[in-house]
């Protein structure tokens, strides 16, 4: 059997030994210590009972030690989920009952988002009113090495969906594939800044830097300011952030002041930003960006890099490359391939690919098939091999034969001397029929005129597009914990605009979906 991810992290720490392989407030941990830490947690766990064919489930947050009981878990063949975190209670529950984990362990600082309606064993790490502290159980136990019990085919990962339509899904990959995500080429002498959640991608990236000899940098969250003072304190070389942050990172006050020379590459997940948005990015921070897309069911799909769009801007309008190893095809509407440069729906398949969500068969049938990936999105390869992404199905209508996305809305309105940061996304507003939801956020303390909005959005694609808008201002467009716009929380503040000042959008809403 191959080595899996984890018997290739111990190897990777033991190798590092004294170094350093991540820094946490101000604190140093070298391999040797992680990887002990990985050995104390792992006895710990299994005097709990917790083995193959358990599932570890956490509520946590950027710490050493979140880390290191999920090395833990996979070390006994156990599968681990970090758990994403949704406002609702409910949802959270919900997500609990669903995957009914063997173990959920919670931080002091994640103790607030255990629903009240729980039925898990659950341990603590750091503070808890009078539940067992697996911190403390691990304290006491040998720090020697265990051989992994893990085997390919096992339940490894399940990695959470942003869940902004519900209850987020958890896609699962067995130690095989979830191998086959996280290996990669070395990146030795990296320093990478990780300020997402766990539950998403934060997770693979931390995974493939370790084993690729690179060092990991953690913070609790996202935040302009910390971010760049981070990188500067901390000579970071690579950055992730979702689109949403990263263009608020680039107009941020601090963003021309800092020292960020020690950045290499700032790569941003989404697909479907406008290119303006990132001209404005590389003029700030220089041709380091590289643009990715995948999902967390379908892996890294796509990349374009610097060498790519360094002498031809245009590709910025793109996607990227589709990756090596990976397969990509767009299906049209009726069923049939498309061909070059014809639009359609994006099919996936690599050995990156989830193999389902866990614990949902109906979901997993209608997302996975044969190995394929149905991502959702809609776009087109061009005759350059290029991947273009337009964005979800449901936000996407054909009029007249020409395809309409929010990119290409949101590229119009970004181009308006008031506007710093625009998002289009679809609502259903009838059977077949859509309304776009429009937000704008102004410059500094500058107001944008909606009127004007309205008509550079008409001049561009007429008034079918122009007066099936829903749009307002907002000071600042709300995320989720992910980082991504939180649709339903601008979605009600635009109805609630409406509402209140009783407009509608000028024409019937489009009834012209491309899918």
């Amino acid at each position: 059997m191959k080595p899996t991810y984890i018997d290739v992290l111990l190897d990777e720490l033991q190798a590092h030994g004294a170094q350093p392989v991540l820094r946490y407030r101000n604190t140093t941990i070298s391999g040797d210590t992680l990887r002990r830490l990985i050995y104390c947690y792992a006895r710990a766990l299994s005097s709990l009972g917790i083995g193959r064919g358990a599932l570890v489930a956490l509520f946590a947050p950027n710490h050493p030690d979140a880390l290191a009981v999920r090395y833990a878990a996979n070390l006994l063949g156990a599968a681990a989920m970090y758990l994403p975190a949704p406002a609702m209670a409910d949802r959270r529950a919900a997500l609990l009952e669903r995957i009914s984990p063997t173990l959920l362990v919670v931080f002091g600082e994640t103790a607030h988002l255990v629903p009240r309606t729980v039925n898990v064993r659950t341990v603590y790490i750091g503070k808890s009113e009078g539940a067992p502290r697996l911190d403390h159980l691990a304290a006491i136990q040998p720090d020697t090495p265990i051989a992994c019990r893990a085997h390919a085919d096992d339940l490894a990962v399940i990695a959470s969906s942003g869940g902004t339509t519900g209850v987020p899904k958890g896609s699962r990959r067995s130690f095989a594939r979830y191998t086959a995500l996280v290996s990669g080429p070395r990146c030795d002498g990296m320093r990478r800044l990780i300020n997402g959640p766990l539950a998403y991608l934060s997770q693979v990236l931390v995974d493939a830097t370790l084993i690729g000899g690179g060092s990991i940098v953690l913070q609790s969250r996202y935040d302009a300011a910390l971010t760049l003072a981070a990188i500067e304190a901390e000579r970071i070389t690579d950055l992730f952030l979702a689109e949403p942050q990263l263009f608020d990172l680039m107009d941020y006050a601090d963003a021309r002041t800092r020292d960020v020379s020690s950045l290499r590459a700032i790569t941003h997940i989404g697909g479907d930003a406008p290119a303006i948005l990132r001209r404005r990015a590389i003029e700030r921070f220089g041709p380091i960006l590289t643009h990715t897309y995948g999902a967390s069911e379908a892996g890294l799909v796509s990349m374009l890099k610097p060498s790519d769009y360094v002498h031809n801007v245009r590709l910025l309008d793109t996607a990227g490359r589709v990756r090596a190893g990976v397969e990509v095809r767009i299906r049209r509407v009726g069923g049939t391939l498309a061909r070059v440069r014809e639009h359609g729906l994006i099919e996936v398949k690599s050995a990156a690919v989830a193999q389902g969500y866990y614990h949902q068969p109906l979901e997993s049938a209608h997302k996975f098939s044969d190995g394929w990936c149905m991502t959702g999105d809609v776009g087109l390869i061009d005759e350059q091999g290029f991947l273009h992404v337009l964005g979800r199905a449901a936000d996407v209508v054909e009029i007249g034969g020409r395809v309409i996305g929010p990119v290409q809305i949101e590229e119009v309105l970004c181009g308006l001397a008031d506007v710093r940061y625009a998002v289009a996304f679809a609502s259903r507003t009838g059977i077949g029929a859509l309304t776009w939801n429009v937000a704008v956020e102004p410059w500094g303390d500058r107001r944008v005129d909606l009127g004007r909005c309205r008509r550079a959005v008409d001049a561009a694609f007429g008034g079918l597009v122009s007066g099936a808008m829903r749009i307002i201002s907002m000071k600042r467009v709300p995320l989720t914990e992910q980082g991504k716009i939180d649709r339903n929380a601008v979605e009600e503040r635009v109805r609630d605009a409406y509402r209140s000042d009783d407009r509608t959008p000028e024409n019937a809403p489009l009834a012209l979906l491309i899918a």
